[in-house]
């Protein structure tokens, strides 16, 4: 089989790419190794995975063509953000100041990936090879060589890797970065409220870990907590009652009393910053080209950035082959900015509020709360959170 562009994985970020090439006149083909999200079965329930879109990834979205298929009912806007430092100080953010409609989408991760399949199966220029499993990958001159585990071969002008954290198109590229543990894990879990959350997320900085509330729709939120490795294991044995207890006296009681509808489950935390994300006939995306702390919850933006960029690249092309590597490296280069100020950030975030030295827990608090005094500083730092 001949293609244009091979896309390895069917997440979020490879598939809003292929939807976004409905039109390149490129012949595309998606290998994914599951299953497609299958979301009429689980309508009664809620995905612990979930993810906030910024307005910009909502309109790329849009242009996908499969923001137009969302259940809405299941889709929460965030209208305001309240972030604690840990003696007080605060820092609000207004979609009613900032003259926009919402700060964030909220939403499970099956609800989009539902929808951008249902689009997929439908695309003329798309052959979806799923489930398949990637056997072998080769170089040659003016293509790449993929062998799938049942024997299919594919010969292709360019391969884009959106095969998630642990890229197996990275390995095969042989792309020698190696992630940096955080020595944090994420907790996650979703709960029911007893009291409102008015379409606010919340989120802690503590000496202890990062907690985060982001509101769903009724009186429902999602938790991320990133903690020690030590503090992980002890939040996961607890029981439920314990551990809804413990979330609701962290996070102050502002949601009331909370019950869990998805039970608690922990990953690991790491980053990685490649010193490229492109080769001659080679593009990765969304967690096989970087990875980023997701105190501020804004890795799958990253990865459909990604896909829009690499997108329009592609359909800027002109003349030139897909997989070529000046063309790619214009997309690189377009990336390498919101990609490096991302991990920069919350990096820094990161290491400054977990710090026990006094001068700098004093020196966070003081800028949360100088940061909330200085509209036009405030404003600045939302506006570049909603592309």
């Amino acid at each position: 089989m001949e293609f244009d562009l091979v896309i390895i994985g069917g997440g979020l970020v490879g598939a809003s790419l292929a939807a976004a090439l409905r039109d390149s006149g490129l012949k595309l083909a998606l290998v994914e190794s599951g299953a497609p999200p299958q979301l009429a079965a689980t309508e009664d329930g809620w995905d612990s995975r979930i993810y906030a879109f910024t307005p910009g990834n909502a309109e790329f979205l849009r242009e996908c063509g499969a923001w137009q298929r969302l259940e809405m009912s299941r889709v929460q806007q965030v209208e305001a953000m309240r972030v604690f430092g840990d003696t007080g100080s605060r820092l609000d953010f207004s979609a009613y100041q900032l003259g926009t409609p919402e700060l964030a989408f909220i939403m499970e991760n099956r609800l989009l990936q539902d929808a951008l399949w249902q689009g997929l199966r439908e695309q003329t220029n798309l052959t979806l090879l799923q489930p398949a499993q990637c056997a072998e990958l080769s170089w040659q001159e003016d293509a790449v060589h993929l062998k799938l585990k049942d024997g299919r071969e594919i010969r292709t002008r360019l391969i884009v890797g959106a095969d998630g954290r642990d890229s197996w198109v990275r390995h095969q590229a042989s792309m020698p970065e190696v992630p940096t543990p955080y020595q944090q894990h994420g907790v996650v879990a979703n709960f029911n409220t007893s009291r409102a959350h008015r379409g606010i997320a919340h989120q802690w900085f503590q000496a202890d870990g990062i907690l985060a509330l982001l509101p769903l729709p009724g009186r429902r939120v999602s938790m991320v907590w990133s903690v020690s490795p030590e503090a992980s294991a002890e939040l996961l044995a607890l029981t439920h009652t314990e551990f809804c207890a413990r979330v609701a006296a962290a996070s102050d009681h502002v949601l009331g009393e909370m019950e869990l509808i998805t039970p608690p489950a922990a990953f690991p935390l790491r980053v990685l910053n490649l010193a490229h994300i492109t080769q001659t006939h080679l593009a990765l995306v969304g967690d096989a080209a970087h990875n980023v702390h997701p105190l501020a919850g804004q890795g799958v933006n990253l990865g459909l950035r990604d896909a829009r960029e690499l997108a329009h690249t592609l359909l800027q092309r002109g003349a030139l082959d897909c997989g070529n590597l000046g063309l790619l490296r214009r997309y690189e280069k377009a990336r390498r900015m919101d990609i490096l100020s991302m991990q920069l950030t919350t990096d820094g975030l990161k290491h400054l509020f977990i710090s026990d030295n006094p001068l700098l827990r004093t020196l966070r608090n003081v800028g949360l709360a100088a940061t909330n005094a200085a509209t036009p500083l405030k404003k600045m730092l939302a506006r570049h959170a909603l592309n």
